[in-house]
């Protein structure tokens, strides 16, 4: 089991689906975040989610193009690389959500997909050597078949619930596009009962 902590605490169970949530640099504000005891750990995720579903300030790059596809492959190329089964994701216009499968150390992918396409990212945007995403990833390890049901519809449907489109297939940037290639399939996604 792998454990690390910055600001919150990061415990990955060996062999478990993880739920992942990372969002850009600065577009969640230090003084907006919820006070230390206010909200216990589900209760602030879904308050911080819902913040960037409806941010109206700070950077929202992932609305390019090019730079939501540089997302995209970058868990292509994580899944491809078998550093991990990829299931659902969605891709915000200032966050990342994914369920996966770790092969290697979470910590380590982590690294390789933010930093990858942070460095492109920014190379398009024209700002290299500025930091692109926040440091501090949001993690919960999958208890349950059901559980990780619950979460995989919760991801697809979170473009939907943003007003991003009308419905889950009609949004390009996620496992759940009806124009993607990236369908769930049994090895990669729905069956994730028989993966762990």
């Amino acid at each position: 089991m792998e454990e690390s902590r910055r600001r919150l605490p990061h415990v990955y169970p060996e062999g478990r689906w993880l739920f992942l949530t990372w969002h850009l640099e600065g577009c969640l504000p230090l003084g907006l975040y919820p006070t230390p005891g206010h909200l216990k750990g589900g209760e602030a995720f879904a308050w911080m989610d819902r913040f960037l579903d409806s941010a109206k300030h700070g950077p929202c790059y992932l609305r390019q193009t090019a730079v939501a596809e540089v997302v995209r492959d970058a868990l292509w190329k994580g899944r491809d690389l078998e550093m991990f089964n990829l299931g659902a994701y969605a891709l915000m216009p200032n966050h990342v959500h994914v369920l996966l499968l770790p092969k290697v150390a979470p910590s380590k992918l982590l690294r390789a997909l933010k930093g990858a396409s942070a460095r492109q990212a920014n190379l398009i945007l024209g700002r290299s050597g500025h930091p692109f995403w926040e440091r501090e990833s949001y993690d919960h390890w999958v208890r349950s078949q059901s559980e990780w049901d619950r979460i995989a519809a919760y991801i697809e449907n979170n473009p939907v619930r943003a007003g991003l489109a009308r419905s889950v297939e009609e949004y390009v940037w996620s496992s759940a596009s009806a124009a993607g290639p990236e369908k769930l399939s049994e090895d990669g996604g729905r069956n994730a009962a028989t993966a762990r």
